[in-house]
């Protein structure tokens, strides 16, 4: 019976486009993690214009801490951490998802992640995730872009 539903619903995937410009980073997470489950394709446009809410200095103290975790025998090892803002939202967006069950994993390969607006999607419609509004947020923040720039993408 299962089997028969994962079929139907390859037929029914669509691709959804959404735009993480001046959204809040774990709410647009949540969000494409629950469309990801549903069977759809989605790409994420703009990543590097999402939000992270909080002091910048807290964010980026909090971010240095884990950089700088590794095994002291070899710490070519890992654990390996994204430094590109395309990463990071794909990175994030991967907690959301249940990664140990086949469910969470092929959602996982449906996404995809962009920094700014590739040519392949620039005629076709985009979506702002409605929850994940930043222009409501009262509080200091800091984007995924600079929050990058500070541990050496983009020089």
């Amino acid at each position: 019976m299962q089997k028969q539903t994962e079929k139907i619903k390859k037929f029914t995937q669509k691709k959804i486009i959404i735009d993480a410009e001046n959204a809040i980073l774990g709410r647009l997470s949540s969000e494409v993690a629950k469309l990801l489950l549903e069977g759809n394709k989605v790409d994420i446009i703009n990543c590097e214009k999402a939000i992270i809410s909080g002091k910048k200095a807290s964010i980026l103290k909090e971010t240095l801490n884990m950089h700088k975790k590794h095994t002291l025998s070899n710490p070519r090892r890992g654990p390996f951490h994204p430094k590109r803002p395309d990463r990071i939202v794909r990175r994030t967006v991967r907690g959301m998802l249940p990664m140990k069950k086949p469910k969470g994993r092929s959602a996982y390969h449906r996404l995809l992640t962009h920094i700014g607006i590739p040519e392949t999607v620039k005629t076709e419609e985009v979506i702002k995730p409605k929850y994940a509004d930043g222009n409501k947020l009262t509080c200091q923040y800091i984007t995924v872009g600079e929050l990058c720039k500070e541990f050496g993408w983009g020089k």
